[in-house]
């Protein structure tokens, strides 16, 4: 039955015409994440890893508020002098109690000029039914180094 629903869709969707999308966004929320000391591993085969745990911080935005709880990290991969790869799992805490999983990968590329690109990709996993539209919502991060090595913030920003 399921084949037959999934192939009428497929045959639907294919004769419907295509229209491009302008692509939309709005801030989900801002969220400070401070971090311990790195553990310097070294080099590794895809680079200079360092773990950066998580040690606390807080998010806000229009519909959710709450912290982070501390027990997440970013396994950064240095892959060059001015490209690092970001791994990040960490969880947050709602106001009202509700836990929040987030990862998301990303890029921090510093350039010649002192400026630098700092963009992610979260996703999130949620069992609560206020904030279940997390579990389907794309997003980009848009970081700001606060204090190089120990405080990173981003605004994270709904894709409609």
């Amino acid at each position: 039955m399921k084949k037959i629903v999934l192939g009428i869709v497929c045959v639907l969707g294919f004769n419907l015409p295509s229209f491009a999308q302008e692509l939309k966004s709005k801030l989900l929320f801002e969220v400070t994440f401070n971090l311990q000391p790195g553990v310097e591993i070294g080099q590794t085969l895809p680079g200079k890893r360092t773990i950066y745990p998580v040690l606390d911080g807080f998010f806000e935005g229009p519909n959710l508020k709450g912290k982070v709880l501390p027990n997440g990290g970013d396994w950064l991969v240095q892959v060059n002098e001015s490209t690092n790869k970001l791994d990040v799992r960490a969880s947050l805490q709602t106001n009202e109690g509700e836990n929040i999983y987030v990862s998301y990968q990303g890029f921090l590329k510093l350039n010649a000029d002192g400026t630098y690109y700092f963009r992610t990709t979260p996703y999130f996993e949620t069992s609560s039914k206020k904030y279940a539209y997390l579990n389907h919502t794309v997003c980009v991060g848009v970081g700001t180094i606060v204090k190089p090595g120990a405080t990173v913030s981003y605004k994270v920003y709904e894709i409609l």
